[in-house]
């Protein structure tokens, strides 16, 4: 059984990522922009190049965030995950008939 830290670690783990995820896929975004648009203006410029090499860059880096994020399994606890305290019933303890 996961310990406590153990799930808040793989919950910011996971949040991370995601996070890290949506701004690689926008700086892809930007940088195919700006490759279309340099290619367009300047065939075959250093600018164009520059685009097309940050490009794959954060194309790699999106798919590295990706891959990971699917790879990270949450820790099985068998019950669905609750952020407060765990409501616990009072223990009635029955003696034997003596």
């Amino acid at each position: 059984m996961a310990s406590k830290t153990e799930r808040i670690q793989f919950l910011r783990a996971a949040r991370q990522l995601r996070r890290i995820r949506s701004f690689y896929a926008a700086a892809m975004v930007l940088w195919a922009g700006s490759a279309a648009w340099t290619g367009w203006q300047a065939p075959g410029s250093r600018q164009m190049w520059v685009s097309v090499l940050l490009l794959a860059v954060f194309t790699v880096l999106l798919a590295t965030a990706s891959l990971s994020l699917r790879g990270l399994a949450a820790p099985a606890t068998g019950r669905p995950v609750h952020h407060a305290a765990p409501h616990k019933t009072p223990s009635v303890h029955h003696h034997a008939p003596a």
